[in-house]
């Protein structure tokens, strides 16, 4: 590449960062990281009906939560409405733009009109060429007016190769004279992300296939103002499983980035779910470093087809792709434990859990319990889910093993206690001499070792499974077994 690549992610503030949003800036700032070049954050925000401080804040949150920084900004394109509208006035000047005095109810006729006649629906051009006195005597009168681009009147194509999608043209003959200034002075975003990508020195354009229509009348508007052409690649849309496009309006939080947040996802692994939506590595490469995806990673990889984003509603565990959560329980149960730990201990001061020792003394019991309990669990969530009981005595019994594990064998309302009496006997509350105790037990009431296996680990942890019993034992603590042990008959109340 002959210049430093310079692209820009610039999110419309009107809602949170949603997950083809997202997408879009992690696309953006691995090709920027891959090259070199510039990330540039830049604010929409020139509806100002829409525009909302929380919603600028929700993306600039998501944003940082995922770990995608940007190298300039953030930019707020309504910081700019004085070279929006001296371009309009530059394109008015240079004969590239008209004024237009069409009233709505005159251009909705007109447009009933064709559609009666099933003929070309579009702008006729009626004030294309109006004259210099017409043009003054309207102003004069004050009629509104807004400011329409002059298609140029050429035969042929007009068109762009797209690094995605190939070749994409249209017949000059489809084109009509568009709007880029409203009556109330207003740019369009037409020229107004046009002019900001000119100033930002923007080399490449990545965006969804949404733009494609856009862009054609974008190149006419480059043309205009004697600019360079970027670089075009517009990526597939991310669709739910009905295969509708992914909205904020439509499907509502659960396409939000911080929900997933929220719901104890780790930001690398959202990231390499994100990024294997409408892109391949070309192999069966799932997983990735940050390194390795950022020299993986080409817009020549980007897929033509939409993306399909799975949610479930209805499903509170798992309420969203199976692979994205295949892929979450990937890092949860592999990234080194100092890194997972800061994470494990937000969770637990949310719940107030948190205990100031895990950081000095029980440091190493803390990372050890963390390594010991995450290989049965899903999100960050869990660790005061079905976790909970290792950091606090104010944990649930789960239904499913209290059925069957405890009330199935009425007689462990006095086994578990008198169990509880062999631990305080034990000189050495170890691996080997809990287990020997346990088996001994329960040869002992002429049970399998199963049963009070089973009976143990729902009482002292609340689930059905997890690591080794005699590992749970020794990590929970001696103390803490004995007392949960003897509150068994509690749950037969």
């Amino acid at each position: 590449m002959t210049k430093p690549v310079r692209v820009r992610f610039p999110p419309s503030p009107t809602g949170y960062l949603h997950i083809g949003g997202a997408r879009t800036a992690l696309f953006n700032w691995l090709f920027a990281r891959k090259h070199g070049g510039s990330m540039i954050l830049r604010i929409e925000d020139t509806d100002a009906e829409r525009s909302s401080e929380s919603s600028i804040t929700g993306i600039v949150e998501g944003l940082k939560w995922l770990g995608i920084d940007w190298d300039e900004g953030p930019y707020f394109q309504s910081e700019f409405g004085n070279e929006h509208r001296t371009a309009a006035q530059q394109l008015l000047a240079n004969g590239h733009a008209y004024r237009c005095f069409c009233t709505k109810e005159e251009l909705d006729a007109k447009r009933d009109a064709a559609l009666a006649a099933k003929t070309k629906v579009g702008y006729d051009g009626a004030c294309r060429n109006l004259s210099e006195a017409d043009l003054s005597a309207r102003q004069a009168a004050g009629q509104p007016s807004v400011i329409r681009f002059k298609v140029p009147e050429r035969t042929g194509t007009l068109g762009y190769d797209d690094v995605i999608l190939g070749r994409i043209e249209t017949n000059y003959q489809e084109l009509d004279d568009f709007v880029i200034v409203r009556s109330n002075g207003a740019p369009l975003y037409l020229l107004c992300n046009v002019v900001d990508d000119i100033r930002d020195r923007i080399t490449h354009v990545i965006r969804g296939q949404d733009h494609k229509d856009n862009t054609i009348r974008q190149l006419l508007l480059y043309e205009a103002l004697a600019a360079e052409l970027p670089t075009f690649a517009h990526m597939p849309l991310t669709l739910d499983p009905k295969r509708a496009k992914i909205s904020k309006r439509s499907h509502g939080e659960i396409v939000a980035v911080q929900f997933y947040r929220d719901h104890g996802f780790l930001p690398w692994a959202f990231n390499n779910y994100l990024v294997l939506l409408g892109w391949s590595p070309g192999d069966d490469q799932e997983f990735f470093s940050r390194s390795e995806l950022i020299d993986a990673f080409s817009l020549e990889r980007i897929s033509k087809a939409p993306a399909i984003f799975n949610y479930h509603k209805n499903d509170p565990k798992f309420f969203t792709d199976p692979k994205a959560i295949a892929i979450n329980e990937h890092y949860l149960r592999t990234m080194p434990v100092d890194e997972l730990a800061p994470l494990v201990q937000a969770e637990l001061v949310a719940e107030n859990i948190w205990r100031q020792s895990y950081e000095h003394e029980d440091k190493a019991w803390f990372h050890h319990t963390i390594d010991l309990i995450r290989s049965r669990f899903h999100t960050v969530k869990d660790f005061i889910g079905a976790g909970r009981a290792y950091f606090s005595d104010d944990f649930v019994v789960d239904a499913k093993p209290l059925n069957k594990n405890i009330l199935k064998y009425p007689d462990l309302e006095n086994w578990l206690p008198a169990l509880a009496d062999e631990f305080t006997r034990l000189a050495d509350f170890s691996l080997t001499e809990t287990e020997r105790v346990t088996r001994q037990f329960a040869d002992s009431v002429q049970v399998k070792p199963g049963v009070i296996i089973n009976g143990v680990r729902t009482v002292v942890t609340g689930q059905l499974a997890g690591p080794s019993l005699f590992d749970i034992l020794i990590t929970i603590g001696r103390d803490k077994v004995i007392q949960r042990l003897r509150n068994t008959p509690r749950l037969y109340q």
